[in-house]
């Protein structure tokens, strides 16, 4: 390896050329990458709300459907609306009551609860169904339109207004985390490294590895919003590391190398391959195991994660140290002392004093245990939206003039006999929280023939194999309220018709929440095992492996405990990844001190001595990895109006410094403590037991 970083070294310019030429591809892809931003579309086929929602689209040519108030306007005017928003490219159907029953036709003929559901006060309710899917991009045009279209006194709501105002305020503030990442981990590295200019290198060497990632995506047609928006600050985070090590690889080889800088930086090279690629399995491992989920979003986010660390490997060692080489002259012009040298006395103050933290480690265990595992979680995904977003506002109005916040939808067989569809919407009626049910059935009766109902309403309900039924709920989506409420709809539709379907916002919400809960089970055990192999295949020890995941994972824990201390509730997204995310980023710092004091426990070293050097040795890269991770995330954490993203950010910066000083305090009590298991449970260290001279701790 040593030969080919040599070759790497004296090939600078021309790495340099072919890594700038490859950046135009890489811009091409990041433009062609569609952005999803509909988490409900990563449920897994199989689920029989996807299948409805397929039908739907296929046989009724409607997919999205959005609900707007609007206030203070006559009849005439909103027939005048509607048909100008029915207008609109790809708004299938445009419903309120003047296109159920003629406007000539005194509106009290309607079903009462109908009525009342379509008609408060001098507010209106339209319903517009779209003939794409929610997050299709066509869907989220129709909604920007009719926004244009209907004016202040109109609110349009639904899920696709949702999406469309994630998409908007994602593609504002993406910019800007990346720049607050950039200038934080700038300062950091100021204050860590010995040249003003170094960071420089690091940052624009590690923002062509981010742009190499979002460029190869491309061939995953698409991603999604929270993939696109972590990319850029994950892998700032995760892959700092490897140029630090880098430039002290290199510093170190020009000290035994002075005469011969190409030599000195391929053996740089050299060395930080190795240490960063068995470095980098743990975090790849980590993010891997995320594709295991059934809800798609984990592999969206696995997979573009691991890549991406992977590409920030390579650039490590080509295009970081050209960059150095070229100017290698301005980076020792521009030296400066740093700002910490030495870590030996706030080291020796922490092994003074290990029992301490063994205490503190064995005190917060249950509160930490207890806090995570009661750690409140949402699934509303307007939630994650601040209250002053325009999808919010117009569902607070069709709360409070309605009292119903989302809209269920039965889907029938259309043979089914007339007498078991009448009294199926009935039963539905008595459910708790239904405001009312609409279908032929509810609306054709002695006092409104069917002959009076417009042809587009036939349409809209009935297909060629189906046909539809429209519940109003007055309860939100992803509440125990409203899973109750389907449950009931359920058991009621399928006694029925056992081939009907129940469809809609909440039930797909529902299915995300069983979905999640099982995956959340999964994927932290399976990357519990994954980064126990990978130790275990490391140091071949069956003890150490325990130590360390024990350790992270503690410090996991609390980071999770925060949120029910703090009385906050967490998106489900954020609850799902960080565990995996904050064990495969972070335990490469229980490594590195561990290795220190395996080498130094294998060199004769007594227990104290090894721990305590082991300690000394790792305990600033340990801090400046930490740091470097933190600010990475913590800009975004503040700035992000999503809290979707806000609170993953929030998790991962504050994880990072929890695994920083879980690894300073209370790994190096571990080793003390455990040294004789240790010792007893790895191979190689047999004839440490035969060493005397161990202090009496």
């Amino acid at each position: 390896m040593s030969k080919i970083g040599e070759w790497i070294a004296r090939c600078r310019y021309l790495i340099l050329l072919v890594g700038g030429l490859l950046l135009i591809p890489s811009v091409l892809g990041f433009v062609a990458t569609r952005v999803n931003y509909d988490l409900l579309s990563y449920l897994p086929d199989s689920l029989e709300t996807i299948k409805g929602q397929d039908i739907m689209v296929d046989e009724f040519g409607m997919g999205a459907f959005t609900m707007i108030v609007i206030d203070g306007m006559d009849d005439r005017d909103i027939d005048e609306l509607a048909d100008k928003i029915a207008d609109i490219d790809h708004v299938e159907k445009v419903v309120w009551h003047g296109s159920i029953i003629d406007l000539s036709i005194p509106l009290d003929l309607l079903p009462s609860k109908l009525k009342d559901g379509l008609v408060q006060g001098d507010s209106t309710l339209l319903i517009a169904f779209l003939d794409d899917t929610t997050s299709s991009d066509d869907s989220m045009g129709a909604v920007r339109e009719m926004r244009k279209i209907v004016g202040e006194q109109c609110f349009v709501s639904g899920m696709t207004g949702i999406v469309a105002d994630i998409a908007d305020l994602c593609m504002k503030e993406l910019p800007v985390y990346v720049v607050i990442a950039a200038i934080l981990s700038f300062l950091v590295l100021e204050l860590t490294t010995e040249s003003f200019i170094v960071p420089l290198f690091f940052l624009l060497s590690i923002g062509i590895s981010i742009l190499y990632n979002l460029g190869s995506n491309v061939f995953l047609s698409e991603i999604s919003y929270v993939t696109q928006a972590l990319t850029a600050v994950m892998q700032l985070a995760v892959t700092m590391d490897y140029s630090i090590f880098l430039l002290e690889s290199y510093e170190t080889q020009k000290r035994k190398i002075p005469d011969d800088r190409f030599k000195a930086m391929g053996n740089a090279i050299s060395n930080t391959f190795v240490s960063v690629l068995s470095s980098s399995i743990t975090t790849v491992a980590g993010f891997l195991t995320l594709c295991v989920m059934t809800f798609a979003l984990g592999g969206d986010i696995g997979i573009v994660m691991s890549k991406g660390v992977l590409i920030g490997v390579v650039t490590c060692v080509t295009i970081l140290p050209s960059m150095i080489l070229v100017f290698d002259k301005a980076i020792e012009k521009t030296k400066h002392k740093p700002l910490f040298k030495s870590m030996d006395r706030p080291s020796a103050f922490v092994m003074k004093h290990y029992r301490a933290w063994l205490v503190v480690f064995l005190v917060l265990c249950l509160p930490a245990l207890y806090g995570n595992t009661h750690t409140k979680v949402y699934y509303n995904i307007a939630q994650s939206l601040p209250d002053t977003i325009l999808s919010n506002i117009a569902n607070d109005k069709l709360e409070e003039t309605f009292d119903m916040n989302c809209m269920h939808i039965i889907m029938m067989d259309k043979d089914l006999d007339s007498r078991d569809k009448s009294e199926m919407l009935k039963e539905v009626e008595t459910v708790d929280g239904v405001k009312w049910a609409l279908g032929l059935r509810s609306v054709v009766g002695p006092m409104i023939p069917e002959s009076l109902l417009s042809d587009s309403i036939k349409e809209m309900l009935q297909g060629d194999e189906h046909e539809l039924a429209f519940v109003c709920s007055e309860y939100v989506s992803a509440t125990d309220e409203v899973n109750a409420q389907l449950a009931q709809i359920n058991e009621i539709v399928k006694g029925h018709d056992p081939t009907a379907m129940v469809i809609g916002e909440a039930p797909m919400m529902k299915d995300l929440q069983d979905t999640t809960d099982v995956d959340l089970k999964k994927v932290n055990v399976l990357s519990i095992v994954a980064i126990f192999i990978i130790i275990l295949f490391t140091f071949k020890s069956i003890s150490l492996p325990a130590i360390l995941v024990l350790v992270i994972e503690f410090a996991i824990n609390v980071n999770m405990a925060v949120p029910y201390f703090q009385g906050k509730s967490l998106p489900f997204v954020a609850s799902i990844v960080i565990g995996t995310i904050q064990l495969g980023a972070t335990v490469d710092y229980a490594i590195l001190m561990t290795n220190h004091y395996v080498t130094r426990r294998l060199d004769g070293k007594d227990k104290y001595e090894s721990v305590s050097k082991a300690h000394k040795a790792s305990m600033l890269s340990i801090i400046t990895s930490g740091f470097s991770f933190f600010v990475a995330t913590f800009g975004v954490s503040v700035y992000s109006q999503v809290d979707m993203i806000g609170s993953i950010c929030t998790l991962l910066s504050r994880g990072a410094l929890i695994s920083m000083v879980a690894v300073i305090f209370i790994l190096p009590a571990m080793l003390l403590v455990f040294d004789g298991l240790i010792i007893r449970t790895t191979l190689g260290f047999k004839d440490v037991r035969k060493l005397k001279g161990d202090k009496k701790l």
